[in-house]
């Protein structure tokens, strides 16, 4: 399995494991479908949200079982 990285674009690590999106959307990315999150990489979004990227990180990890 690949590695999901803060520097991955939304679309990228969803595409890497879709069992993300759960994660995603408890912190207020509802919008994975959309032009952002095929440029925005997960570092911004997690900004963008109010989130610390590493705690994204952390959540995503904990979730997928890394």
């Amino acid at each position: 399995m690949a590695n999901i990285t803060k520097d991955m674009t939304i679309a990228q690590a969803i595409s890497v494991d879709q069992n993300i999106i759960p994660v995603l959307l408890d912190i207020g990315m509802h919008c994975l479908g959309c032009p952002s999150a095929q440029a925005e990489t997960l570092e911004e979004a997690a900004m963008v949200h109010g989130l610390d990227p590493e705690e994204l990180m952390d959540r995503i990890k904990a979730q997928i079982g890394e």
